[in-house]
């Protein structure tokens, strides 16, 4: 499978209490979750975390909105005691293959709790071009190598990710147009500045629906509920596709075992609460909720794809 997925670093997660009374004794003070800016999707799905952890382990849980750089390097540098928690996604392991001189190592100074959501892009066309399936692109763009663009914002996005690991695997050569945010690159897509996108779900479908655009493929490894009736990239016509956002909360490394355990106890409760479910499915994001085993292994398999990638493409972060 082609998805971006962590063995190292779980040493974090297996580390003992000294006590066993640990466990017991936390939470004793306010838990501080740290995510990106304020008003994006790590902010609703850390502010739904927070809300739903809240009342089981009766301590306020504080939302830190930051830079995502800045919040990584808090939790990075603080200390492993369960009350500073990051919630974020991918950039957590691409940005040190894109950018040097990075301040944290994402093997060593974390450990995983659990995967909250994933979020699945779409692939999506002007209604122009002549395609209707994922066949029919990849056979277009081998037809006029280098005369189909795709609009994409910032370098690194899964977005962009998405779009490069479809052409290193179809063997297609589509030209990437950026644009400065998600929104200008929907936008010229719909103009017809650009001929295709991979975008999410909730900012695609509503123009899916009126006609503007045409949806050929969701990015997930199965058909997606976000996307329902789409085939998957892989199941449309390039096997082992596999392009997805992961969002999570990490704790720092050495965070005792049993604090990791009550974490994920209580995170993965709220997710399972309806009305958790509904808010996040309606924000385009698909809950979780796997253990943090199972969140390290997704991160190392993620880090492998992703790194591959950003190296044989040349991709620098901007």
């Amino acid at each position: 499978m082609n998805m971006i997925r962590w063995a190292a670093g779980i040493i974090g997660v297996t580390a003992l209490c000294a006590h066993p009374a640990c466990a017991q004794n936390y939470p004793g003070k306010p838990l501080h979750i740290f995510t990106s800016e304020a008003g994006g999707g790590n902010d609703l799905i850390a502010r739904l975390v927070g809300q739903g952890i809240a009342g089981a382990l009766g301590q306020p849980v504080i939302i830190e909105n930051r830079v995502v750089t800045i919040s990584i390097e808090a939790v990075a540098k603080a200390p492993p005691d369960g009350y500073t928690l990051f919630l974020g996604a991918n950039t957590l392991w691409s940005l040190p293959f894109m950018q040097d001189h990075v301040a944290w190592d994402a093997l060593q100074d974390f450990a995983p709790v659990t995967l909250v959501a994933i979020t699945p892009n779409v692939l999506v066309v002007h209604p122009s071009l002549p395609v209707k399936s994922v066949k029919e692109l990849i056979a277009l763009a081998k037809a006029r190598p280098g005369a189909l663009n795709y609009s994409a914002g910032a370098s690194g996005t899964t977005q962009h990710f998405s779009a490069e690991l479809f052409k290193s695997m179809a063997g297609v050569d589509i030209v990437r147009i950026f644009y400065k945010g998600g929104a200008p690159a929907t936008n010229a897509l719909l103009a017809g500045e650009v001929q295709l996108a991979f975008n999410s779900a909730s900012s695609v479908t509503p123009h899916v629906k009126s006609g503007r655009l045409r949806a050929l493929a969701v990015t997930s490894a199965q058909p997606s509920a976000l996307s329902p009736g789409l085939p998957t990239v892989a199941g449309a016509g390039l096997p082992g596709y596999e392009s997805v956002t992961l969002t999570g909360v990490l704790v720092p490394a050495k965070t005792p075992a049993a604090i990791v355990s009550r974490l994920h106890q209580e995170i993965v409760r709220a997710l399972n609460r309806d009305e958790v479910k509904q808010r996040l499915m309606s924000g385009g994001a698909e809950p979780v909720g796997n253990t943090p085993e199972e969140f390290a292994r997704m991160i190392k398999s993620d880090m492998a794809t992703v790194g591959k990638l950003i190296k044989d493409a040349g991709i620098r972060s901007n």
